[in-house]
């Protein structure tokens, strides 16, 4: 029997689904329960995440493998590679995020269900996932040529600083998007064995996109983050948040088609075109979301940030389509 000073002890985490995750996802409903505290940790009950995360990498590899015009069975691997590592990171990330966040979110209505701040985990069992998740991955990346090694080490600077930005700035967006388009210059590196402009144009394209969706997600938590004095660019730009998606997404097009054009082999005027055509039909989907946009519909602002899966996707279609026709 407990004392009148003592807490009583709880026979393993606590199992309480993440306010925000996808109803019915597969963590909360087969993963065994030891397990989930640390599969939320990673945001695996929430994918769209790593989908943001991965789909610079494809971008990247793919626009390297049109440029030289080479396809060799090595990309199969990095392609593969990428998303492992994009899982991986990701998790790792949020990890940290959640660590460093742990006397936040439980003050955010959003946030107050995850993980640590609920009771499942400790900090130091957290830790000790985030670092086991950066091992496995950085396993994976020593299998990529030496320039992309370094950059894959060099992201991890970005990563530990984002989770920061949003005390001391109001574009901790721009941070997200440093850390989260990463993938766009390795994959370029792994497959060509050097950093080409191409690629440096295509990541910011990346980081643009990332003001673009993060801004929306953020739109989320505005009254808490008040409250709390956390900063973000939905804070920042209030009730003039469609004029600078507006903006937000013009640079993503803009820049990509730049990438695009500088990277596109000398007469190839049908790979192009295509390469072009996925810039502009990504260009098309996050019109489409603004047109939707209600920032202070929850629902909605959740909705249409993972819709960003199926955006970033259509320039990854295009240019696997200029690749092989």
């Amino acid at each position: 029997m407990a004392g009148p000073n003592t807490t009583p002890e709880v026979d393993g985490p606590v199992d309480k689904p993440v306010a925000d995750a996808v109803r019915g996802n597969w963590v909360d409903r087969y993963a065994p329960a030891v397990a989930r505290p640390y599969l939320r940790l990673s945001r695996a009950d929430r994918p769209i995440g790593t989908w943001l995360l991965l789909l610079p990498c494809w971008w990247g590899l793919l626009l390297a493998m049109i440029a030289d015009g080479q396809a060799r069975l090595f990309d199969l691997w990095i392609f593969v590679g990428c998303a492992i590592g994009a899982v991986l990171m990701r998790g790792a990330g949020c990890t940290w995020n959640d660590i460093t966040d742990r006397d936040f979110d439980g003050s955010v209505a959003r946030t107050a269900s995850r993980p640590i701040p609920s009771g499942q985990v400790s900090v130091k069992q957290a830790l000790a996932w985030a670092v086991a998740q950066c091992l496995v991955s950085f396993a994976i990346l020593l299998t990529f040529p030496p320039m992309a090694i370094a950059l894959g080490v060099l992201s991890l600077l970005p990563v530990a600083i984002y989770p920061f930005a949003k005390r001391f700035t109001w574009w901790p967006q721009v941070f997200l998007g440093i850390a989260f388009n990463w993938g766009a210059l390795l994959a370029w590196t792994a497959h060509t064995g050097t950093l080409g402009w191409p690629a440096v144009v295509l990541y910011l394209s990346g980081i643009a996109w990332t003001l673009f969706y993060d801004t929306i997600y953020a739109h989320q938590d505005t009254e808490d983050d008040a409250l709390i004095g956390i900063r973000s660019t939905a804070r920042l730009f209030g009730e003039d948040s469609p004029k600078w998606l507006a903006r937000f997404l013009v640079l993503t097009v803009g820049l990509m088609g730049a990438a695009i054009i500088m990277a596109a082999p000398p007469g190839q005027i049908q790979d192009l075109v295509l390469m072009l055509a996925g810039a502009w039909a990504m260009g098309w989907h996050l019109m489409w979301q603004l047109r939707r946009l209600k920032i202070d519909d929850s629902e909605r602002l959740l909705s249409l940030f993972r819709s960003n899966r199926d955006a970033g996707l259509l320039p990854v279609l295009l240019f696997a389509a200029a690749l092989v026709v």
